[in-house]
Formats: structure tokens, sequence, C-alpha cells
């Protein structure tokens, strides 16, 4: 079978599970440092604005998703989920890029929602478009985060933000004892065709495995096989794949069955699965099993 273009050959040695190096979580506590770049959880409700509002110039002020009258007058990207998930977020403390009012400037974001919070608030985001509630009962003894609303401040697309981010989350995994990850990720546009090769590719090549798969909900799923497998150049569609399903791919995460047209955001989604236990190890040693190589 054909590999990843930069795919390991065989499988990979299994990554320690989080139990095995507990972080007591401390709100407050920066969750690890990189230069003037510093990761921690939203604080406060300022806090949560501010990633909000970076959210808001990426999807909606440079990717034109559709916002309310509310969403552009306030420049906030803004949904029920926000009240009940922590929210990730990479600052510069760096003088240069401070508000005036506002402190140090977020430059990057991932917002975090734990199993038992989505349990007692009405479900998780993703499930609008994916029956994940299959691929949890499925799974009944392990702890599940739903991983989304992702982005970077243009000045900040590079290695070092993307870096702290997952250093950032997987702190929060060990921290809460995570046994697997899933989220939404996101192709520019709704033309299916012109997505077929991208979307053929993952069909083919990253499907997850059965125990892992979640299903596009019927009356939204669009088929990702419509470009036969003899036919997809590889090496061509990993060069083009989005920055953030190409760095999930890297990680061990794998596709779920189907895609969703997202009309509000103007993008095309699939379902990204990542069991812990999964993560290539390289990432496991290359960030600590108790996430100390940026460490605050």
């Amino acid at each position: 079978m054909l590999q990843r273009p930069d795919a390991p050959q065989g499988k990979a040695p299994m990554a320690p599970s989080p139990s095995h190096a507990v972080i007591a979580p401390d709100a407050r506590a920066p969750l690890g440092r990189l230069g003037t770049l510093e990761v921690h959880l939203a604080r406060d409700a300022d806090d949560v604005r501010r990633a909000q509002h970076l959210r808001y110039q990426v999807f909606h002020c440079e990717r034109a998703a559709k916002a309310s009258a509310e969403e552009r007058r306030r420049r906030y990207d803004t949904d029920a989920f926000d009240a009940v998930c922590d929210h990730l977020l990479v600052v510069d403390t760096g003088g240069g890029a401070r508000h005036p009012s506002r402190g140090a400037r977020v430059v990057g974001t991932y917002r975090l929602l734990r199993q038992e919070i989505a349990a007692r608030h009405g479900g998780f985001y993703s499930a609008a478009e994916f029956d994940v509630a299959a691929l949890i009962a499925r799974h009944p003894h392990l702890r599940f985060l739903e991983l989304g609303r992702s982005c970077v401040a243009v000045p900040y697309r590079n290695r070092r933000t993307v870096e702290l981010l997952w250093h950032g989350i997987w702190r929060y995994v060990l921290m809460h004892r995570i046994d697997a990850m899933f989220g939404c990720a996101s192709f520019e546009g709704t033309n299916l065709e012109t997505l077929a090769p991208a979307l053929s590719y993952l069909h083919h090549f990253a499907a997850a495995e059965a125990q892992w798969q979640a299903h596009a909900r019927p009356g939204r799923h669009a088929a990702m096989d419509r470009v036969g497998v003899d036919a997809v150049d590889a090496q061509a569609v990993w060069r083009g794949l989005p920055a953030l399903i190409k760095g999930y791919l890297r990680l061990g995460a794998r596709v779920g069955s189907g895609a969703v047209i997202d009309r509000h955001f103007r993008t095309t989604d699939v379902l990204m699965t990542l069991p812990v236990a999964a993560i290539d190890r390289r990432y496991i040693a290359y960030f600590g099993a108790a996430a100390e190589r940026h460490a605050a």
C-alpha cells in the first residue's frame, strides 16, 4: 500500500498512556514558553475575548466566513460553545506585540472541550456534522477531548507558534488524563470537484480503522472517494494539503468517513481522530513524556 510521503514504514510503536505522566492542573500557570511566546489557558473573560477577536480576524476577515451583525459590530467570532470550553492561547509577551489596553497579543488559539463537560452542556460542536456519539460509545472507558477553532495570526504562522500550541495541548492531555482526541479539520472552499484529489487521498491512504471511525451525518455526507486510488498523485496532494491536516496526519491522526460542507465558514470539513496511544513516538520524545521541552 502507498504510504504518506513522509510516513515511517511499518506500524509505529505505541506511545505511553497519559496516566504515566500526570501533571497537576494549575489554571493560571503558563503551560509552556518559547522565546517571547507563551502558551496558557484563558484565565478570564478578557482572555477569551482576545481569542475570539483573533478568530474573527482569521475566519471572517481573511477567509470570509459569514458573520452575524453582532459579530461584525464587536469583531468577535463567537458561539454558544465558547462559554463551556477551555481556550488555549499563544501570546507574544514581547513589548512590540503588546496591545496598549489588552496586554500581550494573542497570536494563536485552540478551543478544547472535554467529554465530561460536553456531556453536561449539550454535546460536542462537531456532533452537528459527524456522528461522534457512536465513536465514543465504542470506547466507554476512554476520555475524549474535542479540538476546534484553531487559528494563528498571519505573521506567526511558523513552526514555533504551532509547536507551542501542540506543547500546550500535550500538557492539557496529561493534566486531564485524556485518552483520545478528535475534531473537524477544514479545506477552504466548498467545491467538491476541486477538492476531489485531496479528499480521495485521505479516503484511500488516511482512513481511520473501523473502531475509530465517525461518519458524516446523513443528509450532510459528501463522498470522499471521488478519484480512484490509482489516479491519486500522492506526492502532489500531500504538498497541497492544509497545514493543519498535515500536522494531524504526522502526529498519527486518521480521518473519518465522509466530508461535510460548512456553508457558514465556507469550508469542507473532515473529522480527524487521534488516540493518544497512536501518537507517533517521535513527538512524545520531542515534547517529553511529561511535556517538559518548553516548560515555563
